[in-house]
């Protein structure tokens, strides 16, 4: 089996960004792994064991090569600007990824070859091996961009015992020219905490991750300027963002609900409508007071709206109307 069996197939399910690296140790990562320790720019979603980052065969002892496949989720018809990010407007994109992946690896097992699929939770190097593959430039904004779908793209990748790469034209020195971004800086004047920037990137003060987080200091309150789940500032204006095509992948449409401002039913939500609706988004997996919080937030920050009529039997919840009042 070569590898354009595998792109062909993968035409038959709309993907067309598909790119082929050979297993192996990044070891080449390994200063930049230890440089965001030294700076204390690591955050909980990451694996703090390094080696775990740079060495990927515990996933598979013989495996040859990684496919490194991106999902366009950008869809013109996004609806208002209502806090969420458009990442979060469509089904839960792990779900979705995984039912494609699952495809492709079950057509190379019936083909003869060994294959498992990965999504977001695992310690491969995701932007840095889709960057080898070819299928995009990693931007200042240190986001994967790619010509025709720009920064709106989803990363998967299935780890196979087929030996289907020669040679990588691709390496660190390259990406960190940032030659196709050249003098362009409008991600680092657009991130509102400065999280990117032209001396290093620093994950624990990204507002998407602020979003994310179960406790806020009152600054970080007022970081979040409004924003629910996510945050798109250095994709808004990117260059590469203009322009760019749909996706082909229905999935990844915006629910009805998600195009819409809808502050007060998040505020009320009880737990059925949770699971009935934002339980089957990108934003789901932090559970449903993470998104009230970050509502009563925006509510009183942004909309300058009086809260002291809320009521919450949640503590957490409850604790954060306080600290609002």
């Amino acid at each position: 089996m070569d590898r354009g069996e595998i792109l062909e197939f993968c035409k038959t399910l709309k993907l067309d960004l598909v790119g082929f690296v050979k297993m192996r140790k990044f070891i080449e990562l390994e200063d930049l792994f230890l440089k965001r320790k030294e700076w204390k720019a690591e955050n909980e979603f990451e694996e703090n064991d390094i080696k775990k980052r740079i060495d990927h065969f515990t996933y598979m002892e013989d495996g040859k090569t990684i496919i490194s496949i991106a999902f366009p989720y950008f869809f013109y018809e996004n609806g208002e600007e209502n806090g969420f990010s458009v990442y979060t407007k469509g089904i839960d994109y792990h779900r979705v990824v995984h039912s494609y992946l699952d495809k492709i690896c079950k057509f190379i097992e019936e083909k003869g070859g060994k294959a498992i699929p990965l999504v977001d939770s695992n310690t491969l190097p995701e932007r840095y091996i889709a960057y080898l593959s070819g299928i995009g430039f990693i931007g200042k904004n240190n986001m994967l961009i790619t010509k025709r779908y720009g920064s709106y793209v989803f990363l998967g990748e299935i780890i196979t015992d087929l030996e289907l790469v020669e040679k990588e034209e691709r390496n660190l020195e390259t990406l960190l020219k940032y030659s196709e971004c050249g003098d362009c800086e409008i991600c680092y004047k657009e991130c509102p905490t400065k999280a990117i920037n032209r001396f290093r990137k620093n994950t624990n003060i990204c507002v998407s991750y602020l979003t994310q987080k179960k406790e806020l200091t009152d600054k970080e309150i007022s970081l979040l300027n409004g924003r629910i789940f996510g945050c798109d500032s250095c994709q808004k204006k990117c260059i590469y963002n203009k322009e760019v095509e749909e996706s082909k992948i229905p999935e990844f449409k915006p629910l009805n609900f998600m195009k819409v401002e809808n502050l007060e039913n998040i505020i009320n939500m009880n737990n059925r409508i949770f699971k009935e609706s934002f339980k089957n988004t990108s934003c789901g997996w932090r559970g449903k007071n993470i998104l009230i919080r970050n509502a009563i937030i925006r509510k009183r920050k942004c909309k300058h709206e009086d809260i002291k009529d809320l009521k919450s039997e949640s503590p957490y919840i409850k604790g954060y109307i306080d600290r609002l009042l």
